[in-house]
């Protein structure tokens, strides 16, 4: 009884069914995934990943995150501020009495007869004639007068011009009406005044000073006393 007790009992192993190998022993086995944890990652990423304005997987309008919502709180950033009301009136009527007085400076300068230079003074409408022949002087402060004094004469257009008129503001419709002012003076200066000739020359020159005159203080009078334009947002 003692010898058939200690024999081992024999150990009975399924077989595989026929076309499939055994599994090996030695290989570790592949853990399985927790579904509770892949679960869990499928939130988050679908939190993530949600747009405020979109919807998420389970159909719910997803909060919008923390950006988005400091985006939508923060004000928009206007340009400058115009000055106050009493200073912004006072402005415009100092630049009007100025404007003013240049244009009684501009008609006696421009349009008072000169009957002594009649027979010096000829027609120029080719742009660079005249200011080869100021620069061909034999004294440079004859050029210097007669180039300067026309840059000079349109500085005030430049200036002026934003302050007074709202609409023309912006360097293109300043140069403008510079350039059409003072066509219409040289035309007179031709065509009705005795001694005076019209010079092309004169208007770009008068048009450069506007341009001078705007981006020096023009540009900056105007932003100060006017209300910066609304700009439009392209679609």
């Amino acid at each position: 009884m003692a010898r058939a007790a200690s024999r081992p009992r024999p150990v009975f192993r399924l077989r595989p069914p026929k076309g499939e190998q055994p599994p090996d022993a030695s290989a570790p086995a592949a853990p399985a995934a927790p579904r509770k944890k892949a679960a869990l990652w499928r939130r988050v990423v679908s939190r993530t990943k949600a747009a405020p304005g979109r919807t998420s997987a389970s159909g719910k309008k997803a909060a919008p995150g923390r950006k988005a919502a400091r985006k939508e709180k923060a004000p928009a950033r206007s340009g400058p501020r115009p000055m106050p009301f009493p200073l912004r009136l006072l402005a415009m009527l100092f630049a009007f009495a100025f404007m003013v007085g240049f244009a009684v400076v501009l008609a006696r300068l421009t349009l008072e007869p000169s009957p002594a230079s009649e027979a010096l003074v000829h027609s120029n409408l080719h742009p660079g004639r005249s200011l080869r022949a100021y620069l061909d002087q034999p004294a440079l402060r004859d050029a210097v007068k007669q180039i300067g004094g026309n840059v000079l004469l349109g500085v005030p257009f430049g200036i002026l011009v934003p302050v007074l008129a709202p609409k023309a503001r912006g360097m293109l419709r300043v140069l403008v009406l510079t350039a059409s002012v003072m066509l219409l003076v040289e035309f007179a200066q031709g065509a009705l005044i005795t001694g005076r000739a019209f010079d092309i020359d004169d208007v770009i020159l008068n048009t450069t000073g506007a341009l001078v005159g705007y981006l020096l203080l023009g540009r900056r009078m105007s932003r100060a006393v006017h209300a910066p334009r609304p700009r439009r947002r392209a679609s």
